[in-house]
């Protein structure tokens, strides 16, 4: 099993694509069953311990795989069970029935087991199970101390992370190859447990990616201030919401923060506090420009975004101001720009994504020019050229009010120290979800912004 950080995301056809690629060079089909089994059935060995296993196969080649592991098993010593929906119909399928000896119980009447695999049906499942076998699986899978399902839980769309019908949450999901977006964006990914990839010796690769921990070095030992970054935050209507943003660039490791426009007292000594006009944002100095936090609606709030998108600074547009600009005149204004937006604030900017986030944000970054952070539980990075992070799921601890303020700083603070946009993007989502982390429950915005250099260091 091989943890997912960093691991390319594959569609279901891309998957297929890499396996048929992988049969064209003369790996055949049972060859990559027997390699998947036997996968699945190394990891049920360590998680299960000597508990009996149940093993749920289903017609097609997840089935397949099911019937390999549950071989293997028993050939280990293992106590294993089977039970099937349906007799296996791929030729695969049929080939790996057919190493196992034992007998096969129905779905419908099988007994539970402490610990049971779901093989039931994999990624070319677009529709919600039959209600019997739903029914039936959901019974297996709650009366489990342990649930593992092959590839993705039974029932769950591979490509978009919708949930066609229910499906009761496994412990553990083994990704056959590699990660699928299902196993990251929600609600699927709350079905989908720990992931794991069992590889199966199919070359991988994509230009989307599961998120990974950044390179947060130190600063260089001749580094000084402006060399590590220097990050001005637009004040607006909402004192509060720009200093929280401020004050995470400056733990998030920005050597200069200027807080531009009228401030309130208590905010850290270290935040420069200037005054907002075209000298201070033309200062040459600036390495990220973040507007938006608290910004407003009215004609103010129009008329400093119309400063701020005429300077030529890398952009960070947060909050309020997703509202008062359109896609085309980002586009059209150019140079980098990273967006943060909320489910509302996509919606409003560029219309319902729909079920599919990962295409949504995608396609957003392409109409806009720019870096998108689709956020939520299951954020997603998107870049203009397609490509893409997506991020596992952080705390919920994260609902809290001014949240999105602190991410916005600690992306400001990457771009500032001279990242590219999708890695500062990335690597200021990984600080945030580290930090709420580090937490625990029932912090503030206040707390989460300090314990960014704790997730830094």
């Amino acid at each position: 099993m091989i943890p997912i950080a960093g691991t390319p995301v594959l569609t279901a056809a891309a998957m297929r694509a890499a396996e048929e690629a992988s049969i064209a060079a003369g790996v055949s089909v049972d060859t990559l069953m027997q390699r998947a089994g036997a996968g699945v059935a190394n990891a049920v060995r360590r998680l299960a311990g000597v508990n009996e296993v149940l093993v749920l196969c289903g017609p097609g080649n997840n089935g397949g795989d099911g019937y390999v592991a549950a071989a293997r098993l028993h050939a280990a010593g293992r106590p294993v069970r089977v039970a099937a929906s349906d007799a296996p119909r791929s030729p695969a399928a049929i080939a790996a029935r057919a190493l196992w000896n034992g007998p096969i119980e129905s779905l419908a009447t099988a007994a539970p087991a402490p610990v049971v695999v779901d093989a039931l049906f994999g990624t070319g499942l677009s529709r919600a199970l039959d209600a019997a076998a739903a029914a039936a699986l959901a019974c297996l899978v709650d009366a489990a101390s342990l649930s593992i399902a092959v590839d993705v839980p039974s029932g769950i769309a591979a490509d978009d992370g919708a949930l066609p019908g229910d499906v009761s949450a496994v412990h553990v999901t083994l990704a056959l190859g590699a990660v699928k977006p299902a196993h990251l964006l929600q609600p699927a990914a709350s079905r989908c447990g720990a992931v794991r990839i069992v590889p199966i010796g199919v070359e991988i690769d994509g230009d989307v990616r599961v998120l990974s921990r950044p390179d947060l070095a130190a600063p260089s030992v001749d580094a000084h201030k402006f060399t590590r970054g220097m990050v001005a935050v637009v004040r607006g209507r909402m004192a509060g919401a720009a200093h929280l943003a401020a004050e995470a660039a400056l733990h998030a490791g920005a050597g200069y923060v200027a807080l531009l426009g009228a401030t309130i007292p208590g905010t850290p000594h270290a935040l420069v506090r200037r005054r907002c006009d075209d000298e201070a944002l033309a200062d040459p100095r600036i390495g990220a420009l973040l507007i938006g936090p608290g910004l407003g609606r009215g004609d103010e709030a129009r008329a400093l975004l119309d400063r701020v998108l005429a300077t030529a600074h890398p952009l960070v547009i947060d909050g309020d101001a997703l509202h008062l600009i359109t896609p085309e005149r980002l586009r059209e204004r150019g140079g980098t720009i990273v967006l943060t937006p909320h489910a509302g604030e996509f919606a409003a900017l560029f219309g319902a994504p729909g079920t599919d986030k990962l295409t949504a944000a995608r396609a957003a970054a392409t109409r806009a020019g720019a870096t998108i952070v689709f956020k939520g539980p299951d954020t997603v990075v998107a870049a203009p050229d397609g490509r893409a992070i997506l991020s596992d799921t952080a705390t919920s601890w994260l609902s809290t009010a001014g949240s999105g303020d602190v991410l916005a700083g600690a992306i400001a603070a990457m771009l500032a120290g001279g990242r590219a946009p999708l890695d500062a993007a990335a690597a200021g989502v990984w600080l945030h979800a580290e930090a709420a982390r580090r937490l625990g429950p029932a912090f503030i915005a206040d707390d989460l912004a300090r314990a960014l250099a704790e997730a830094r260091a």
